[in-house]
């Protein structure tokens, strides 16, 4: 009897792992208007999905201006910023994401030097 309750465990398991490495990004992006460097940071985090997560993402673009509440109840102080909300462990990453290896690293897409 254990070892069925084993291996249905094992194969639990083993299934969540396989479902994680398909899990898909929830991403935000506050940005403050269509400022230079708001353009900037929707272009490089558009151009860094499509290259890593190709189909396993999704970005929402958050004007601050727009929707301050929504900035507020996700306690921005800085823009622009993106945040990764899904998979876990929630990330902010601030600036114009410029620098690609600080994204994909905070974006756990890249590993660690």
């Amino acid at each position: 009897m254990k070892a069925k309750k084993v291996k249905d465990a094992n194969a639990a398991f083993e299934q969540s792992l396989a479902k994680q490495g398909n899990q898909a990004y929830v991403l935000q992006l506050y940005v403050t208007g269509m400022t230079p460097r708001s353009a900037r940071a929707i272009a490089n985090a558009k151009k860094i999905c499509e290259e890593h997560l190709q189909g396993q993402y999704d970005l929402s673009v958050i004007d601050v201006y727009q929707q301050p509440q929504l900035a507020k109840d996700a306690q921005i102080i800085a823009v622009p910023t993106l945040v990764k909300k899904l998979p876990l462990p929630l990330r902010r990453i601030i600036g114009d994401l410029s620098d690609r290896d600080q994204v994909l690293l905070g974006l756990n897409l890249k590993p660690k030097p």
